[in-house]
């Protein structure tokens, strides 16, 4: 196929030009190519440019022109005749070309057009007579009738084209602009153009198909082309894809086109090589073309009671179900959820997000407080704490507590991520921290992990920096109450990270007094064993203690006078290095000034006169002083 253009006005060039294929449709045995559009422009007073595309197929080749899926369109705000002319510049005799004919006459006035409409205003159709010989060589042409008065950058051009029926949809600002249908249908618009097999026709039934018979797929047929001589290849019923190759008819799968393929009889439908069934479904039977019951009406009166019994208990389902969900909207309620719900620092959870990880296989720890499991959330490792039932604070003041541990953010604090509220007891969720305890790595059983002096040291003082921080950084002073090897964890660094707020106390100033005492013996102030008194010099006093089952992996037990402690004090008091009781794994000759150093640190904390004892911020200052020498 080729397109030859005539371009200006006073001569003619002809181009042929390769036409550019849209899509190909085998079973409707056409193919769609884009066609450029003929147009009549006015440049000056004197001057026009006309472009009028021939389209040349093929002389007795497989395609042609469809006659019945294409229409001549033309465009124009004057009076515009567009022509469509086969066999234009083969012949000298008019005779022989095929003239189809449209009118568009609107004179100038362009606000009688109508958008959608080719009634003749603006825009004409013309449809070829179903009866028309298909063709080879053809063109539309433009004969407008000019402006008198001209002006260029009022509607200019006139246009003529063949395209697809149905495609074109008119448009007033189609009148405007020069070469303004050119260049909004730059490629061309669709032409439908028929194909079949020209040379030859389809065998008679019973007889061998003759040399070069090109339906070559098994479950395919010939039939008669839709235009023109020769004939078309079709995949059989129950096939579809290309009957021009071997195998190309494929079988299809009737169950999924349901508008063409069903069921009448009500059955389901199956499928099947050349072909698709309907059966009736279990306890139904094909009775005159139609699928009926054949279940019994005894069996129906029992499904009838069986079916009353689900119900039942769907009923009661459905009552326990809003039963529960009363109970845990007054759990929500009760745990402080109005008040939690305007903090912005913390995630609500739903007893549902966490059902998944309150597992006893996900169980990593248990305690006074309760349980911790461990799992996934939104992608997120968290540590779920399970508290025993009873063992939190009121409603408002543990949602007060909540907010105030959410906004405690710091690289060596472990961070409460959020909460649940529907159960009776409160869950906390917090970040996952994967090494343990302290208290595991210095004690644990098995093969204890090596822990350099830096390492130990590193642990000591961001513990410092971390409980200084919680003294007197925070929005409000937090005191633990229970420093201890069991509360620092430790990340995949080595790096601490306080945890345990469950059994501590977040109190404001001038509220510190305990109700009770609470928090491991064997770390505890004396002082707030015997006054009830808890402040940061609490805190103070158990992390000395801390230090030295550090710097020992020796552990303090409060049931024998605390002898690690004693032997450490005891030690001070005489002016004696305590160098036997350092752990021998770090206890090298250049380690022991470092060691003496921390030893240093922890006795001040253990001093029984509270005023004597450093701050926390002091300890954390000294710790890291110590750390960073140790890297000069």
């Amino acid at each position: 196929m080729a397109g030859a253009t005539p371009v200006a006005s006073d001569n003619i060039t002809v181009e042929l030009l390769p036409v550019e294929l849209m899509d190909v449709s085998v079973g409707k045995a056409e193919a769609r190519v884009y066609y450029g559009l003929s147009s009549y422009c006015r440049t000056s007073p004197v001057d026009r440019t006309i472009k009028s595309p021939i389209m040349v197929l093929e002389e007795k080749g497989p395609f042609l022109l469809s006659v019945t899926r294409n229409v001549l369109v033309g465009v124009g705000a004057w009076r515009v005749e567009v022509m469509f002319v086969s066999d234009l510049a083969m012949t000298d005799n008019m005779s022989d070309t095929f003239i189809l004919y449209c009118l568009s006459d609107i004179n100038g006035h362009v606000q009688y057009a109508t958008n959608g409409s080719c009634g003749g205003r603006g825009c004409c159709e013309a449809v070829m007579p179903p009866d028309t010989v298909p063709q080879t060589r053809f063109a539309p042409l433009v004969n407008p009738q000019e402006d008198p008065d001209y002006r260029k950058e009022i509607n200019p051009c006139s246009y003529a084209m063949l395209v697809e029926k149905s495609w074109y949809n008119f448009s007033t600002t189609d009148l405007s602009g020069y070469e303004g249908m050119s260049n909004k249908f730059s490629r061309g618009v669709p032409l439908v153009i028929d194909f079949a097999i020209r040379t030859g026709t389809c065998p008679a039934a019973g007889q061998q198909p003759p040399k070069g018979y090109a339906c070559l797929s098994r479950n395919s047929y010939c039939g008669n082309a839709t235009s023109g001589e020769g004939y078309i290849c079709k995949c059989a019923e129950h096939y579809d894809g290309n009957p021009y190759v071997p195998n190309g008819c494929q079988d299809i799968d009737e169950c999924k086109l349901h508008e063409k393929y069903n069921c009448s009889n009500g059955g389901t439908c199956k499928n099947r090589l050349n072909g698709y069934d309907c059966p009736c479904g279990p306890g139904m039977t094909n009775k005159g073309g139609k699928c009926s019951e054949i279940f019994p009406t005894v069996a129906k009166a029992v499904v009838g009671a069986v079916a009353g019994l689900l119900v039942l208990a769907l009923v009661s389902f459905i009552i326990i179900l809003r039963k529960e969900r009363r109970k845990t909207k007054e759990f929500y309620r009760k745990n402080g959820g109005p008040t939690l719900e305007k903090a912005k620092m913390i995630k609500i959870y739903k007893k549902e997000d966490l059902k998944h990880i309150l597992m006893s296989s996900n169980v990593i720890g248990k305690g006074g407080f309760g349980e911790v499991f461990k799992g996934f959330v939104d992608k997120v490792e968290v540590a779920v704490k399970k508290p025993i039932t009873g063992n939190l604070l009121e409603s408002e003041q543990f949602a007060n507590e909540v907010i105030i541990q959410s906004q405690v953010i710091h690289r060596n604090i472990v961070r409460l991520l959020g909460c649940c509220l529907e159960v009776d007891t409160p869950m906390l969720v917090y970040e996952f921290i994967s090494k343990g305890s302290m208290d595991d790595i210095l004690h644990g059983e098995g093969n204890k992990e090596p822990l350099n002096l830096d390492v130990r040291l590193r642990i000591a003082a961001e513990s410092a920096h971390g409980l200084a921080y919680m003294h007197s950084q925070a929005h409000i002073k937090i005191l633990h109450g229970d420093v201890k090897p069991a509360n620092i964890l430790l990340d995949e660094n080595f790096a601490p990270k306080i945890s345990d707020f469950g059994i501590s106390r977040l109190i404001a100033r001038d509220k510190e007094h305990a109700a009770t005492v609470i928090g491991d013996r064997t770390y505890m102030d004396p002082v707030y064993l015997q006054t009830g008194l808890l402040t940061e010099k609490s805190d103070v006093y158990s992390f000395g203690v801390l230090i030295l089952e550090l710097i020992s992996r020796k552990r303090a037990t409060y049931s024998d006078n605390n002898s690690l402690v004693s032997s450490f004090l005891d030690a001070h008091k005489k002016g004696e290095k305590a160098t036997k009781l350092f752990d021998k794994d770090i206890a090298s000759k250049e380690n022991l000034e470092v060691l003496d150093n921390l030893t240093e640190i922890a006795v001040e904390c253990l001093n029984l006169d509270v005023d004597q004892r450093p701050s926390m911020t002091e300890v954390a200052e000294r710790l890291l002083i110590l750390n960073r020498s140790r890297k000069l």
